[in-house]
């Protein structure tokens, strides 16, 4: 197969070394009532799948960049065509009725679970990698009777912020308006922020300056088959102090990069940079870095399409379950 068109997978320049050292990923404590996801790009459509296939597990998601689940049913032309440069945005109804397949399957958690989520959408008025009515599509999708989110518990931040393909910071990355590596946009805004506000509620201020730590952990542990399906050897982990202590009881969000945006190729751009390290300290959130590997077939994206698995966008998918792994042993007890 043919590696993803470069409109999702753009300059290889930025490449950083290898952490010295990962140790294994802890078990935190974390509460496993209030964990969440978001993600850009291919980790837009990574976080709404994950989202619909691991509702019981959830509170919400945030899709930035990306569009509804199962989009490209398992084509990449399809992924292409109608999950990026659509005019229109994908039809709807395949979508539901394979969710609604998969649930009466057990490929994924009851779709009953979703009346009591709060997704969050994101699109940038300069983003011309993934169209607009792709990620109205989202909303269509989420707000369908048969998926039953209310449209009340949907924010859609549509078009307000002048920002190209990517994270949107307040203070970090490139010119707001540009689609360049490390697709992190400066653009005086707080996307994270934002987003994370949505998903639970009033927040505490953010920190100038994140006071917690950064830890790189083994992600081979977590390979299902001990095959890594295009995942990297190595994650990354955003602990505030305040999450390190025995019973902490703290909250946990799930962050997935976009294509080209994994460590490997962007460094610390995204783990440390995209914005979300700055909330997390005072509000008590853990925040999981999941990465991807690059490799013949996959220029670090996501498996949302099916490159790896006909089953990429279910439990049984070898991505979705490593990552699922990691959140139970984030929630484990220490």
């Amino acid at each position: 197969m043919r590696a993803i068109p470069v409109a999702l997978a753009l300059s290889l320049s930025l490449v950083a070394a290898a952490p010295a050292f990962a140790g294994p990923l802890p078990a935190l404590g974390a509460d496993p009532a209030q964990t969440s996801v978001s993600g850009l790009s291919s980790g837009g459509y990574m976080a709404s799948q994950f989202h619909v296939a691991y509702s019981a597990s959830l509170i919400g998601a945030g899709i930035i960049a990306g569009g509804p689940f199962y989009c490209a049913q398992g084509s990449q032309k399809t992924a292409v065509a109608g999950c990026m440069f659509s005019i229109l945005g994908p039809a709807i109804a395949p979508l539901v009725a394979e969710a609604v397949k998969q649930a009466g399957s057990g490929g994924i958690d009851p779709l009953s679970n979703l009346a009591r989520q709060r997704v969050y959408l994101f699109h940038g008025r300069a983003d011309f990698t993934v169209w607009q009515p792709v990620v109205a599509a989202a909303a269509g999708f989420y707000t369908a009777p048969e998926i039953g989110v209310p449209a009340g518990a949907i924010r859609f931040n549509r078009d307000a912020i002048p920002a190209g393909h990517g994270f949107v910071t307040p203070d970090h990355g490139v010119e707001c308006d540009r689609t360049a590596a490390p697709f992190v946009n400066n653009c005086g805004f707080d996307q994270p922020g934002e987003a994370l506000d949505w998903l639970y509620g009033a927040l505490a201020p953010r920190a100038a300056v994140p006071a917690g730590e950064i830890l790189p952990f083994d992600q081979r542990p977590f390979f299902v088959g001990g095959q890594p399906h295009a995942l990297a050897e190595t994650g990354y982990l955003y602990v505030p102090k305040a999450c390190s202590a025995a019973g902490s009881g703290c909250r946990l969000h799930v962050v997935f990069h976009g294509c080209r945006q994994n460590a490997a190729t962007v460094g610390d751009a995204v783990y440390a940079h995209a914005g979300y390290n700055n909330w997390a300290d005072a509000n008590k959130l853990i925040l999981l870095y999941p990465q991807t590997a690059t490799t013949d077939v996959n220029t670090g994206c996501w498996d949302w399409f099916g490159y790896d698995s006909k089953l990429y966008h279910t439990k049984q998918g070898p991505q979705m379950a490593a990552v699922y792994a990691m959140i139970q042993r984030l929630t484990a007890a220490k």
